[in-house]
């Protein structure tokens, strides 16, 4: 039957398909988890680069893997959610290589954008304080929203193999007539990584929940992309039937 989109009913149904595919999920967490920390490690202390040219190109060797780790995270997340009746094989989790390329697409400008932000407070700062209260407050408020729209980007380059632009526009399109309610969303999720990384702060063995965390609210995210679809379309939403 048709389900209208609930922010109770999300939480719910993620928390049911992150229990019933925990060790799953959580074995791809750790590995992309060590093999981040792995990488790091090895570039900062073993390989150490020291020209400009050498910074740049390692710092992209780790995007091209952080980007593999995420959309390999979301492909599994649509996997055990597509595949609950029957089994599914590794190389399904595996991102395209037009994936890699989308994300990379999308995230860079978003990276432009906020860095140029950054520099745009900094230079209000120092040369016309007394705007500076005023620039930042618009500019969390447009970050805020256009952060809530753009939220389901990654979700259509996995699902739907968008490209960058496109999963943008279709992001956008998605969130119409939900902004509250994603808020909402976006709200639970904060304060589900933000907790333990300040905790983390005092007792540096809780930033290990992050592992359990983050792949939590990337389920969370993945169910409300699905959910909002099914209330765009006025279709059976086959999430709830599932438990």
């Amino acid at each position: 039957m048709y389900h209208p989109f609930s922010v109770p009913e999300t939480i719910k149904t993620s928390w049911y398909i992150f229990k019933k595919n925990f060790v799953t999920i959580i074995v791809y967490s750790v590995i992309a988890f060590i093999l981040l920390i792995f990488l790091g490690i090895l570039i900062e202390l073993v390989i150490s680069p020291e020209t400009y040219g050498e910074t740049m190109l390692f710092a992209i060797i780790l995007l091209i893997v952080q980007a593999y780790s995420t959309l390999g995270l979301y492909k599994l997340i649509f996997t055990v959610i597509d595949s609950e009746y029957y089994e599914f094989e590794f190389k399904q989790v595996i991102p395209t290589f037009k994936m890699v390329i989308s994300y990379l697409g999308a995230v860079f400008p978003i990276a432009f954008v906020v860095t140029n932000y950054n520099i745009l407070v900094e230079f209000v700062e120092k040369h016309y304080s007394n705007f500076e209260t005023v620039i930042k407050g618009a500019g969390d408020i447009a970050g805020l929203y256009i952060a809530l729209r753009i939220l389901f980007f990654i979700t259509f380059i996995v699902d739907d193999h968008s490209g960058p632009i496109e999963s943008f526009k279709q992001s956008f399109q998605l969130t119409k007539g939900y902004f509250l309610k994603i808020l909402m969303i976006l709200l639970v999720i904060l304060v589900l990584i933000y907790l333990p990384a300040k905790t983390s702060q005092y007792y540096p063995l809780v930033s290990l929940i992050i592992i359990f965390t983050y792949p939590f609210v990337n389920i969370i995210l993945a169910v409300t992309y699905r959910k909002l679809i099914y209330s765009h379309q006025d279709v059976d939403d086959d999430l709830t039937e599932t438990h």
